[in-house]
């Protein structure tokens, strides 16, 4: 009986739920032919909160402040474990773990491995840039999750190259999205918000990063104009005190409302018109996906992550922080004739099914790893 291949997938912080992108690539590889283990760093479920549908799940359970600096107990854990196991190849997602994978790489000697970087300017310090050219070997892979993601990896000056950079667009399960979203009428009442509102929505953290001060700005400038239009925020943070003073201070109270967090928020997606995204900085935002998947034309800021989506999928832009400039987007998606609007809705989500497809965001991953296993093996590694 062939042996099945072992596969490390690491994480910094534990975060597992359905939509979760680690556990799109754990689907990916069949059962019947690869072993996974899904580790973590830090963090480890609650009561009733979801473990990973990996084979095996481990939990290193470091604090965040044995993640920084040298990291020496954790390489130590890392290593410890990696040795006892013989994995064949790892997926380390994000800037600590693929470090810490690549220093231990001389003793571990794994045949395949993948970095997976979900942000922009991972690589903008000196110090990452020299690690990275010192450290990186022929075993490795990096994928970009965006065109944006993948551009600035090859741009940085780290050393990376065409031929060791993939882009593998993250993904969203378009039919799981449109199963669990609410009809229009009943998204509103569960939210509620007014039936015969015009709603703009928009979902993520309240933090600054997410450019909502800039929504509210540019919202307070037509509220006049359009007295039935209506902003809906769902997400809970820090910012929320400042995010309420600018509501009182600028009357908007009434005409904007601050939902919370949602558990699955986009069970409540439809009960948009538009969905906007003000943020300051992504690397590849899934709630937009997310707005896609509800037919509703689609608002952004120019930053790079947002920028070439929003031009494919017919959406709209504008210079982020600017808030008079989203104003007038948020006129012209008004000014729309209910076919016009659902026109750009559909545009989007034509765009979704092309490009963000979980079913292609699987095989991609699948076939990557299937082609460094049979370069490693041709090579000499692991059999």
């Amino acid at each position: 009986m062939t042996r099945k291949i072992k596969v490390l997938q690491l994480q910094n912080r534990y975060n597992v739920n359905a939509s979760d992108l680690a556990e799109q690539v754990i689907q990916a590889l069949p059962a019947e032919r690869y072993e996974v283990t899904t580790a973590f760093v830090r963090g480890r479920p609650g009561p009733g909160e979801p473990e990973s549908r990996a084979a095996r799940s481990v939990y290193f359970e470091f604090s965040q402040q044995a993640t920084k600096g040298l990291r020496l107990r954790v390489l130590w854990a890392l290593y410890k474990h990696c040795r006892a196991e013989g994995y064949d190849a790892v997926i380390a997602h994000r800037f600590k773990p693929i470090n810490m994978l690549l220093i231990l790489g001389r003793w571990l000697r794994i045949p395949a491995c993948i970095g997976v970087l979900h942000g922009l300017g991972e690589y903008d310090r000196a110090y990452r840039r020299w690690e990275m050219r010192c450290l990186r070997s022929s075993a490795w892979r990096f994928v970009g999750v965006s065109r944006a993601v993948r551009e600035d990896l090859l741009n940085c000056g780290a050393g990376f190259s065409e031929g060791n950079v993939r882009q593998i667009n993250n993904a969203i399960d378009i039919r799981r999205a449109e199963s669990l979203q609410h009809p229009r009428a009943q998204a509103r009442e569960l939210l509620g918000l007014p039936a015969d509102a015009w709603v703009f929505g928009t979902i993520g953290r309240l933090v600054p990063v997410k450019g909502h001060i800039h929504l509210l700005q540019a919202f307070a400038l037509i509220k006049g104009e359009y007295p039935g239009a209506m902003l809906a925020i769902i997400g809970e943070g820090r910012s929320r005190t400042e995010l309420e003073a600018v509501i009182q201070s600028c009357g908007l109270q009434g005409r904007v409302w601050l939902l919370g967090a949602k558990e699955d928020a986009l069970q409540y997606v439809r009960a948009f018109d538009a969905f906007v995204m003000p943020s300051l900085s992504e690397g590849l935002p899934l709630a937009l996906l997310e707005g896609m998947s509800a037919h509703l034309p689609v608002i952004g800021s120019d930053i790079d992550s947002l920028r070439p989506i929003l031009e494919d999928c017919g959406g709209r832009t504008f210079p982020v922080a600017q808030a008079p400039a989203l104003a007038e987007q948020l006129r012209a998606v008004l000014r729309l004739s209910p076919e016009a609007r659902a026109a750009e809705g559909e545009q989007a989500y034509a765009y979704l099914c092309r490009a963000h497809a979980i079913e292609d965001f699987r095989r991609q991953y699948r076939e990557l790893l299937e082609q460094m296993l049979a370069g490693a093996k041709g090579e000499g590694g692991h059999e």
